[in-house]
């Protein structure tokens, strides 16, 4: 069995380079897929340079987007919000489901995996090697800011993964609850994100979310999926560099969908040993020493 990771690409090269480098043991191929518009729909330049990750050249299977999805919402002045992250999830789908094209060569058998750039998943746990079910849900630490300022509050169910023969699609694979339903569930058989034959690797690795820059975070949240309710919030770039050195989480990801506070939130990461960290880290802690709290 080989392992395809698959991973959309925006211009993060220092994420996909430790992600190249932390799995590289493990995985037969990388698949990175960019697309020519933002989540927010605004044009953008490929940024993706092959020759950037010289070492993996051989691994990397690049794939460019270069459409919008047909069923986009028309959006002027007077639209409402939702319609914008209606649009934006489109995005997302075709940029999720754009990865079959990266996979064609895999076989049945070949362990397909799926992730935002930022998840990285531990394919070291014993639990993930020993498994026999058919999707696999990598439960990962989650971290902001700096490599090792843990936000502990919340369990991240990031990268996922099944067996080629297994996979409907990607955007159904990204959805697919990260619960284990137990076999006597009725509705399971009747749902298309429910599943009993799920394992949740509990050690599953790590989520390194806005290790970035005041202004690189302000970009992203303006051109990310939920950059309809970034917009409405008011939230600065002063408001951000005000977090990052209060070393607090901006976003309340306990808020409802509906709720308007979800913005203000103040919850204090925690300084973590580099010794959890994945050991690549750990080991270059000197090239990375700019996003380390030490």
């Amino acid at each position: 069995m080989k392992i395809y990771d698959c991973t959309t690409y925006y211009s993060e090269d220092m994420m996909l380079d430790l992600r190249f480098n932390i799995l590289d043991e493990n995985v037969h191929k990388f698949i990175v897929i960019e697309s020519t518009f933002s989540h927010s729909g605004n044009k953008k330049k490929l940024n993706f340079n092959i020759n950037n990750f010289p070492k993996f050249k051989d691994k990397i299977i690049y794939k460019v987007i270069d459409y919008e999805p047909d069923d986009l919402h028309i959006i002027s002045a007077k639209s409402p919000p939702y319609l914008k992250r209606l649009n934006s999830l489109k995005r997302i789908e075709l940029s999720y489901n754009f990865m079959k094209y990266g996979i064609k060569e895999a076989n049945d058998e070949d362990l397909i995996i799926l992730s935002d750039n930022d998840e990285i998943p531990n394919l070291n746990s014993s639990t993930f090697k020993n498994s026999k079910k058919k999707i696999i849900i990598f439960k990962q630490l989650f971290f902001y800011y700096k490599f090792n300022l843990l936000y502990e509050s919340i369990p991240w169910f990031g990268s996922r993964a099944c067996k080629k023969k297994n996979l409907k699609s990607f955007a159904w694979l990204k959805n697919i609850k990260n619960k284990k339903y137990p076999f006597w569930r009725v509705d399971t058989y009747f749902s298309k994100l429910k599943n009993t034959n799920v394992e949740i690797v509990n050690d599953g690795g790590w989520h390194f979310t806005n290790i970035k820059s005041p202004q690189e975070i302000y970009e992203k949240m303006k051109n990310f999926g939920h950059h309809d309710e970034f917009d409405v919030s008011g939230i600065t770039l002063e408001d951000i560099k005000k977090k990052i050195f209060e070393k607090k989480v901006f976003y309340n990801h306990f808020a409802d969908k509906e709720n308007l506070k979800k913005w203000e939130f103040d919850q204090e990461l925690k300084k973590v040993d580099l010794k959890i960290l994945p050991d690549y880290l750990e080991i270059n802690k000197e090239k990375y020493k700019k996003w380390i709290d030490f």
